[in-house]
């Protein structure tokens, strides 16, 4: 074969192959764009602000039978090894955290096992702060819903549905558990509410205080109900007072414990 001959070779060869990797890295693109706008329609149209849902705790936080959440003890001081290390006794439902199925129900899904699409999502916030100022064991029913329906649009399916009963305010202090005589009182979901959001196909409900239901349930019907339907809760939520009644997207930190019933998380929303 003739040097010209070959150069010409070489060069359809090159060519044949820099259209191959072209048409690759043009599927490729073109697949990734379409993952994008797929998944655009369920996250907010954000503005780049942040804010921080998670309550910073330590032992001293509230808890709901009174015992400290977490505990530490050093395994390694800086002086004498060089470096920091803490090892951590915690409880799974303390501070800001997720209640899973598994928290309420026999063979429910467990936190590592909640799907993840449900992690980042559409938040609604249902505004009860009037209703809580004026009784400490207040709850969201279902004309709440109804009412922030009217006033925003339907609630998106996949949503997390959270109550702002201005609770988040109290924390760190007794009175986010206790009312001054020590009796437990708190704002919570009724199950009229839950039933309701069910319905809409929203995934998640949160509240500003220590438990889904008010301080005052007897049979925790909200627990009970909503659980075992293979949904979740996020209990003590903080600064929901910061966010519109619509149109943020959460960010849900779940742990990932292999068959844990829920457990301390780190939440934000974007907005």
């Amino acid at each position: 074969m003739c040097n010209a001959c070959l150069i010409d070779t070489i060069k359809s060869s090159m060519l044949s192959r820099r259209s191959l990797f072209t048409g690759a890295a043009a599927v490729t693109a073109a697949s990734m764009a379409s993952g994008l706008v797929s998944a655009r329609p369920a996250l907010a149209q954000a503005s780049g602000k942040v804010v921080d849902l998670t309550h910073t705790y330590d032992s001293d936080f509230p808890t709901f039978d009174g015992k400290p959440g977490i505990h530490y003890d050093v395994d390694k001081d800086f002086a004498a090894d060089g470096y920091h290390l803490f090892k951590l006794t915690i409880f799974e439902h303390t501070g800001t955290h997720i209640d899973t199925p598994l928290h309420f129900s026999e063979g429910g899904t467990s936190v590592d096992a909640l799907p993840v699409e449900n992690l980042v999502c559409p938040l609604c916030i249902i505004d009860i702060s009037a209703k809580a100022a004026d009784d400490a064991n207040a709850t969201v029913e279902a004309e709440d819903i109804e009412a922030w329906i009217s006033a925003n649009g339907e609630i998106p399916a996949g949503a997390c549905v959270a109550m702002n009963s201005g609770w988040g305010a109290k924390a760190p202090g007794a009175s986010w558990r206790n009312t001054p005589d020590g009796t437990m009182a708190f704002p919570g979901f009724g199950k009229s509410a839950t039933d309701l959001l069910m319905e809409t196909g929203a995934a998640s409900i949160g509240v500003d205080t220590m438990s889904l239901d008010p301080g005052n349930s007897a049979d925790f019907a909200v627990h009970y109900s909503w659980l075992p339907s293979g949904r979740f809760g996020i209990e003590g939520l903080a600064n929901l007072n910061q966010l519109p009644a619509s149109g943020a997207t959460v960010f849900i930190g779940a742990p990932k414990h292999r068959g844990g019933t829920g457990g301390p998380a780190r939440v934000m929303a974007m907005v």
